[in-house]
Protein backbone atom coordinates (compact mmCIF):
# COMPACT_ATOMS: atom_id res chain seq x y z
CA UNK A 1 0.00 0.00 0.00
CA UNK A 2 1.40 3.37 -1.04
CA UNK A 3 0.86 6.30 1.28
CA UNK A 4 0.33 9.80 -0.04
CA UNK A 5 1.82 13.19 0.81
CA UNK A 6 -0.50 15.62 2.53
CA UNK A 7 -0.38 18.37 -0.08
CA UNK A 8 -2.90 20.91 1.16
CA UNK A 9 -1.99 23.18 4.08
CA UNK A 10 -5.60 22.96 5.27
CA UNK A 11 -5.25 19.16 5.49
CA UNK A 12 -1.97 19.46 7.38
CA UNK A 13 -3.67 21.88 9.78
CA UNK A 14 -6.55 19.42 10.28
CA UNK A 15 -4.05 16.65 11.02
CA UNK A 16 -2.27 18.82 13.55
CA UNK A 17 -5.57 19.58 15.30
CA UNK A 18 -6.45 15.87 15.37
CA UNK A 19 -3.26 15.15 17.32
CA UNK A 20 -2.09 16.22 20.78
CA UNK A 21 1.12 16.31 22.81
CA UNK A 22 3.95 14.16 21.53
CA UNK A 23 1.77 12.72 18.77
CA UNK A 24 1.35 16.22 17.38
CA UNK A 25 5.11 16.72 17.74
CA UNK A 26 5.69 13.48 15.80
CA UNK A 27 3.63 14.89 12.95
CA UNK A 28 5.24 18.35 13.09
CA UNK A 29 8.83 17.10 13.23
CA UNK A 30 8.16 14.42 10.62
CA UNK A 31 6.93 16.99 8.13
CA UNK A 32 9.56 19.57 9.08
CA UNK A 33 12.61 17.29 9.08
CA UNK A 34 11.68 14.93 6.23
CA UNK A 35 13.30 11.96 7.97
CA UNK A 36 12.29 8.36 7.57
CA UNK A 37 10.19 7.34 10.57
CA UNK A 38 12.85 4.82 11.61
CA UNK A 39 15.29 7.74 12.02
CA UNK A 40 12.70 10.08 13.55
CA UNK A 41 11.95 7.56 16.30
CA UNK A 42 15.63 7.37 17.34
CA UNK A 43 15.76 11.05 18.32
CA UNK A 44 16.32 11.62 22.01
CA UNK A 45 15.23 14.64 24.05
CA UNK A 46 18.83 15.85 24.41
CA UNK A 47 19.34 15.75 20.63
CA UNK A 48 16.89 18.60 20.11
CA UNK A 49 16.18 20.48 23.32
CA UNK A 50 17.94 23.85 23.28
CA UNK A 51 19.60 23.04 19.95
CA UNK A 52 19.64 24.81 16.61
CA UNK A 53 20.91 21.79 14.69
CA UNK A 54 19.99 18.10 14.78
CA UNK A 55 22.79 15.75 13.80
CA UNK A 56 22.09 12.08 13.19
CA UNK A 57 23.21 9.12 11.14
CA UNK A 58 20.50 7.85 8.80
CA UNK A 59 19.79 4.18 9.32
CA UNK A 60 19.11 3.33 5.68
CA UNK A 61 21.98 5.21 4.05
CA UNK A 62 24.48 5.41 6.91
CA UNK A 63 25.02 9.05 5.95
CA UNK A 64 25.31 11.78 8.57
CA UNK A 65 22.55 14.31 8.24
CA UNK A 66 22.36 17.78 9.76
CA UNK A 67 18.97 19.44 10.02
CA UNK A 68 18.44 23.02 11.07
CA UNK A 69 15.83 23.42 13.82
CA UNK A 70 13.91 26.62 13.11
CA UNK A 71 12.76 28.98 15.88
CA UNK A 72 9.14 27.74 15.69
CA UNK A 73 10.24 24.14 16.33
CA UNK A 74 12.72 25.24 19.01
CA UNK A 75 9.82 26.83 20.89
CA UNK A 76 7.80 23.59 20.69
CA UNK A 77 10.77 21.46 21.69
CA UNK A 78 11.56 23.65 24.70
CA UNK A 79 8.32 22.41 26.29
CA UNK A 80 9.31 18.74 26.06
CA UNK A 81 9.79 17.10 29.43
CA UNK A 82 12.16 14.28 30.19
CA UNK A 83 15.84 13.49 30.57
CA UNK A 84 18.29 14.10 27.75
CA UNK A 85 18.72 10.39 27.07
CA UNK A 86 14.96 9.68 26.96
CA UNK A 87 13.53 8.99 23.53
CA UNK A 88 11.51 11.92 22.24
CA UNK A 89 8.74 9.49 21.26
CA UNK A 90 9.11 7.06 24.14
CA UNK A 91 7.01 3.93 24.43
CA UNK A 92 4.59 3.88 27.35
CA UNK A 93 5.66 0.32 28.18
CA UNK A 94 8.48 1.63 30.37
CA UNK A 95 11.06 -0.38 28.43
CA UNK A 96 13.24 2.64 27.56
CA UNK A 97 12.48 2.25 23.84
CA UNK A 98 10.77 4.50 21.33
CA UNK A 99 7.30 3.77 20.01
CA UNK A 100 7.29 1.32 17.14
CA UNK A 101 6.81 2.08 13.46
CA UNK A 102 3.49 0.26 13.72
CA UNK A 103 2.36 2.48 16.58
CA UNK A 104 3.39 5.62 14.72
CA UNK A 105 1.45 4.39 11.67
CA UNK A 106 -1.64 3.85 13.84
CA UNK A 107 -1.30 7.32 15.39
CA UNK A 108 -1.11 9.02 11.98
CA UNK A 109 -3.71 6.87 10.24
CA UNK A 110 -6.27 7.37 13.03
CA UNK A 111 -5.57 11.12 13.04
CA UNK A 112 -6.20 11.25 9.28
CA UNK A 113 -9.51 9.51 9.90
CA UNK A 114 -10.47 11.99 12.67
CA UNK A 115 -9.33 14.91 10.51
CA UNK A 116 -11.58 13.74 7.68
CA UNK A 117 -8.83 13.73 5.06
CA UNK A 118 -8.27 10.01 4.57
CA UNK A 119 -11.17 9.47 2.17
CA UNK A 120 -10.01 12.26 -0.13
CA UNK A 121 -6.25 11.75 -0.26
CA UNK A 122 -6.05 8.01 0.33
CA UNK A 123 -3.78 6.15 2.67
CA UNK A 124 -1.85 8.20 5.23
CA UNK A 125 1.04 6.73 7.17
CA UNK A 126 4.55 7.34 8.45
CA UNK A 127 6.04 7.91 5.03
CA UNK A 128 3.36 10.53 4.31
CA UNK A 129 5.36 12.85 6.58
CA UNK A 130 8.55 12.51 4.51
CA UNK A 131 6.62 12.80 1.26
CA UNK A 132 4.79 15.87 2.57
CA UNK A 133 8.14 17.44 3.47
CA UNK A 134 9.32 16.97 -0.11
CA UNK A 135 6.02 18.32 -1.46
CA UNK A 136 6.25 21.43 0.73
CA UNK A 137 9.79 22.12 -0.53
CA UNK A 138 8.53 21.72 -4.09
CA UNK A 139 5.57 23.99 -3.38
CA UNK A 140 7.92 26.67 -2.05
CA UNK A 141 9.77 26.61 -5.36
CA UNK A 142 12.89 24.74 -4.31
CA UNK A 143 14.67 23.29 -7.31
CA UNK A 144 13.85 19.59 -7.82
CA UNK A 145 17.55 18.64 -7.80
CA UNK A 146 17.89 20.09 -4.29
CA UNK A 147 14.77 18.24 -3.11
CA UNK A 148 16.23 15.09 -4.67
CA UNK A 149 19.43 15.64 -2.69
CA UNK A 150 17.52 16.37 0.55
CA UNK A 151 15.61 13.08 0.20
CA UNK A 152 18.70 11.13 -1.00
CA UNK A 153 17.02 10.08 -4.24
CA UNK A 154 18.93 8.89 -7.29
CA UNK A 155 16.88 10.70 -9.94
CA UNK A 156 14.52 13.60 -10.45
CA UNK A 157 11.86 11.25 -11.79
CA UNK A 158 11.92 9.27 -8.55
CA UNK A 159 11.57 12.48 -6.53
CA UNK A 160 8.70 13.85 -8.63
CA UNK A 161 6.81 10.57 -8.35
CA UNK A 162 7.62 10.27 -4.64
CA UNK A 163 6.21 13.68 -3.73
CA UNK A 164 3.14 13.12 -5.88
CA UNK A 165 3.73 15.49 -8.78
CA UNK A 166 1.27 14.16 -11.31
CA UNK A 167 1.23 14.71 -15.05
CA UNK A 168 -1.99 16.76 -14.84
CA UNK A 169 -0.25 19.19 -12.45
CA UNK A 170 2.65 19.52 -14.88
CA UNK A 171 0.23 20.06 -17.78
CA UNK A 172 -1.67 22.68 -15.76
CA UNK A 173 1.56 24.55 -14.99
CA UNK A 174 2.58 24.48 -18.64
CA UNK A 175 -0.86 25.74 -19.67
CA UNK A 176 -0.43 28.71 -17.32
CA UNK A 177 2.77 29.88 -19.01
CA UNK A 178 2.22 33.12 -20.87
CA UNK A 179 5.06 34.50 -22.97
Amino acid sequence: MTVQPIKLKSDRDKMKKALHGRNQLLFTLGISFGLRVSDLLTIRVGDVRGKHLLKLREGKTGKTKEIRINSHLQKQLSKVKGFDDDYLFASRKGDNKPITRTQSYRILNEAAERAGIKERIGSVGCHSLRKSHGWMLYEQGLDITRIMRALNHSSQDVTLSYIGVEQDEIDEAIEAIVV
